[in-house]
């Protein structure tokens, strides 16, 4: 007679936690047409790898991967940037024309409007043409984190707008049906739509710091 032996399961609720953690980054992306019309310490490649991100792409989205789920709190407080910090809190909240809330969603400008008053205490324009003329205009080359970017997505110049993030990567909200997410502006779309890019300067953020925080 052989004795079956009923053996404890110790593993089952970290089975299910693996289960449940590989669910959650099995996440679709969406195909979406970009354009909306409405600094810090220096580290690149560092704190943004590619392996850092929590890519989620579609095989069909003609103008990059869908970022689908927020940057750990450790990665953001690697760069250093209250101005990134507070538009990565932002990833995946949907595109909304107009918006300038997580509640309401957002459009570009409204992103960066939102992210630079909570993050700096600086009032920015509220469309994306406008802030163009703020700050100082710099080459693509000289870019650093936290620089704006702008691009004509709408045939006019700066059109759109989104928050340089080192290592080509830029941070915006697209258009109607998307999300907030990060893109490369190496990518062909964004490549021949580049516009230029403007530095919040130390004359600007040194009015905003001695204004009152929202």
């Amino acid at each position: 007679m052989h004795r079956h032996l009923t053996r404890a399961q110790p593993d089952t609720p970290r089975f299910g936690s693996l289960h449940r953690g590989a669910a959650l980054t099995a996440l679709a992306a969406c195909v979406l047409l970009a354009g909306c019309a409405g600094s810090g310490p220096r580290r690149d490649t560092a704190s943004l790898e590619s392996q850092d991100l929590a890519w989620a792409a579609s095989s069909g989205d003609p103008i990059g991967a869908l970022v689908t789920r927020k940057l750990s709190r450790e990665r953001q407080q690697a760069i250093a940037n209250p101005l990134i910090d507070e538009a990565l809190d932002q990833l995946g909240v949907r595109y909304r024309y107009g918006g300038s809330s997580p509640e309401e969603g957002f459009d570009c400008s409204g992103l960066v409007a939102y992210s630079a008053e909570r993050g700096l205490g600086l009032k920015l324009p509220r469309n994306a043409s406008s802030m163009a003329l703020m700050g100082t205009a710099i080459e693509r080359k000289q870019l650093q984190p936290g620089d704006l970017v702008f691009f004509n997505t709408l045939g006019r110049r700066y059109s759109h707008v989104g928050i340089y993030l080192g290592d080509d990567r830029f941070v915006h909200s697209p258009s109607s049906g998307g999300v907030v997410r990060i893109e490369k502006m190496t990518l062909a779309y964004w490549a021949k739509r580049y516009n230029g890019a403007r530095r919040l300067d130390g004359g600007l953020l040194a009015s905003a710091g001695a204004a009152p925080r929202p």
